[in-house]
């Protein structure tokens, strides 16, 4: 009987999805797009109608050095962010030191509230996290029709891009960051 649930469990989308001791963490499926009225501020990846995205229900292990992509993201009403942040409900101005992170690294909303420490360029600055960036969901008006997140994203207000010291028109930066102890 155990043989077979640990079995039924290895071949879950879910679980064979992170590699335990590789961690390796693969795409759980395949979202089909679907267009829609996406706010184009901040340059976002706005869904195409029968493209298909990866979806992930993990992240890569998180470090004291953990590599990352920032990603852009305005947190104000009616701008590319989508819907309030999930951590409170409300929406935050874009002079606010915010992130969203990847499901994986947020984590069933156990990052909320917490403070990052990003890394980009030899400039290190703390940011609170107050969303999830989806890594399994999107394609929809909650998500402003964008594709879900990599899993390896910090999706950063223009705040914390500016306190980087980083040019906002390029979307993308590589970057490290970890879990704060300010």
């Amino acid at each position: 009987m155990a043989i077979v649930i640990l079995v039924a469990l290895s071949t879950s989308p879910v679980v064979s999805s992170l590699r335990p001791g590789l961690g390796v963490c693969r795409p759980s499926g395949y979202l089909p797009g679907r267009s829609g009225n996406c706010v184009k501020n901040n340059d976002p990846d706005c869904c195409v109608d029968g493209k298909s995205y990866p979806q992930y229900s993990c992240s890569p292990p998180v470090t004291s050095s953990t590599p990352a992509t920032l990603t852009l993201n305005s947190f104000e009403k009616g701008e590319d962010g989508g819907g309030p942040s999930e951590c409170d409900n409300a929406y935050h101005s874009d002079e606010e030191m915010v992130v969203a992170l990847s499901t994986g690294w947020f984590s069933d909303m156990a990052r909320c509230g917490h403070r990052i420490k990003i890394t980009a360029n030899g400039n290190s600055v703390y940011a609170k996290v107050v969303d999830e960036c989806d890594s399994v969901h999107g394609c929809d008006d909650e998500h402003n029709f964008e594709a879900p997140c990599d899993n390896n994203i910090v999706d950063a207000s223009p705040a914390v891009w500016n306190a980087l010291g980083l040019d906002q028109s390029t979307g993308e930066q590589d970057i490290t960051w970890s879990d704060g102890d300010e």
